[in-house]
């Protein structure tokens, strides 16, 4: 099985909530974790399973970059590539992920709006959106949170449909 993580890494705690997905990811599948800004315009065609994941910014993903918020991304978001993202082939399966703080006063998941958009784009969302947490703007993870990271990745691992498996 071959999987992709997307990521939009505004901090340093996006970028390894990612790539602890990504060790657990890689007990079953080959998989490679790529910036969003080199994201490819079209899937590989022997894709299994995509992932994305960014931060949690005023109740959703974040827009382009307006210059206004040093820790944004310096690129596209995530909504930009998925929204530019070529034909998906059928059966491709596909979850989303974010960070966030973890504190009522902070609602909205980038995760949610994401999945919704996987959903759109026609790929098969095979888990719920996954919330990372973080301990405040700038991260780090929370404690734990990189092994509910590795676990979750290990979990979506299972969950593509061997029908859907190109390798």
């Amino acid at each position: 099985m071959r999987a992709l993580v997307i990521v939009e890494t505004p901090s340093g705690s996006m970028r390894e909530v990612a790539e602890a997905i990504a060790e657990g990811l890689a007990r079953g599948a080959e998989v490679q974790v790529q910036d969003v800004d080199e994201g490819p315009a079209e899937l590989p065609a022997d894709l299994d399973l995509l992932v994305v994941g960014g931060p949690t910014r005023a109740h959703g993903p974040r827009l382009a970059d307006t210059g206004r918020d040093p820790l944004s991304h310096a690129g596209r978001g995530l909504r930009e590539w998925l929204d530019g993202l070529g034909p998906v082939r059928a059966g491709v399966s596909a979850a989303a992920f974010d960070t966030r703080i973890n504190s009522p006063k902070v609602p909205g998941s980038a995760a949610r709006a994401a999945r919704r958009r996987l959903a759109r784009l026609d790929f098969e969302v095979v888990a719920p959106p996954e919330s990372f947490f973080v301990t405040g703007r700038e991260g780090p993870p929370a404690p734990g949170e990189l092994e509910r990271a590795r676990s979750w990745g290990r979990g979506l691992a299972t969950t593509v449909p061997p029908a859907h498996r190109t390798s």
